[in-house]
C-alpha cells in the first residue's frame, strides 16, 4: 500500500503529551542549529545556543536522564538541520523474517542502522546486514520510506529520522551470525504470528507486515510518508 496522508500514529502523537513534547524539542533543536549556522549577530547566536540547551533539557526530562548527553549530541551537529537516515534490510525465508537482537535493549529488530557518509542507501543496508547478521545480501527493492517520529515514536532521540526499508536477498550460504559489529547478540527467523519483543524505535510489527506484503506481492508501490 502507498501512504501519503496522516497515519494513526499522527493521531496518537496528538493525544500523547510526551510524544508531542518530544516533537517540539526536536523542532526547537533544528531551529537552533539553523540559527547557529546562518546567524551573524552575537546576541542572536547566544539566544540560539540557549534554545539548543533548552531543547536538550526537555529531551532529558522525557528520557528521565541528565541533559549532558543530549547537549553533546546536539552540539556535535553542524550545517543545516536535516533528518538523519536509518536503513533496514528485510530478508524473508518462506513465511519468516530474519531478525537480530539488539545488545542495548535486548529486543529484536531488522538488521540496520545509520547510513554512513559516501554510502549509497542500498549499500548502507547491505553493510549493516553483514555486520549485524553475518550474511552477505543484495538489496532488491525499496519497500518503504517512513518518518520515524510518526511510525516509531523516537522519544529517546534528539533527531528527526527517516527510515528506509529494503527487501534483500542472500548472496551466500553462510550461517547467520550476530555480533560481528559488537551491537547484536542473537539472530533468528520468526513468523509474523510469533514475533519476539520488538525494538519498536527501530521497527514495528506494522512495518514488518508491510514488508511481508511487499515480499509476497513484488508489484506493490513503495509505502511512504
Amino acid at each position: 500500500m502507498t501512504s501519503t496522508g496522516e497515519t494513526p500514529d499522527d493521531e496518537q502523537a496528538q493525544d500523547d503529551p510526551g510524544r508531542r513534547l518530544h516533537a517540539v524539542a526536536v523542532e526547537l533543536a533544528a531551529m537552533a542549529q539553523n540559527g547557529l549556522t546562518y546567524g551573524t549577530d552575537r546576541y542572536d547566536l547566544a539566544r540560539y545556543e540557549r534554545l539548543r540547551s533548552m531543547s536538550a533539557e526537555v529531551m532529558a526530562l522525557l528520557a528521565r536522564t541528565g541533559p549532558a548527553d543530549f547537549r553533546a549530541a546536539l552540539a556535535a551537529e553542524a550545517g543545516h538541520a536535516t533528518p538523519k537516515v536509518d536503513v533496514r534490510g528485510a530478508l524473508f525465508d518462506g513465511g519468516k523474517v530474519l531478525l537480530v537482537r539488539e545488545g542495548r535493549d535486548g529486543r529484536w529488530t531488522l538488521p540496520g542502522g545509520w547510513a554512513d557518509a559516501l554510502d549509497a542507501p542500498s549499500e548502507a543496508a547491505e553493510r549493516e546486514f553483514l555486520e549485524e547478521a553475518g550474511l552477505r545480501v543484495r538489496a532488491t527493492r525499496l519497500a518503504a520510506v517512513h518518518d520515524g517520529s510518526r511510525r516509531n515514536g523516537h522519544a529517546g532521540s534528539p533527531w528527526h529520522i527517516y527510515k528506509l526499508f529494503f527487501l534483500v536477498e542472500r548472496l551466500d550460504d553462510a550461517r547467520p551470525t550476530a555480533g560481528l559489529d559488537g551491537e547484536t547478540i542473537d539472530v533468528g527467523l520468526f513468523g509474523l504470528d510469533e514475533l519476539p519483543e520488538l525494538s519498536t524505535g527501530r521497527c514495528t510489527a506494522d512495518q514488518l507486515e508491510i514488508l511481508f506484503d511487499h515480499h509476497r506481492e513484488p508489484g506493490l508501490a513503495t509505502d511512504f510518508d
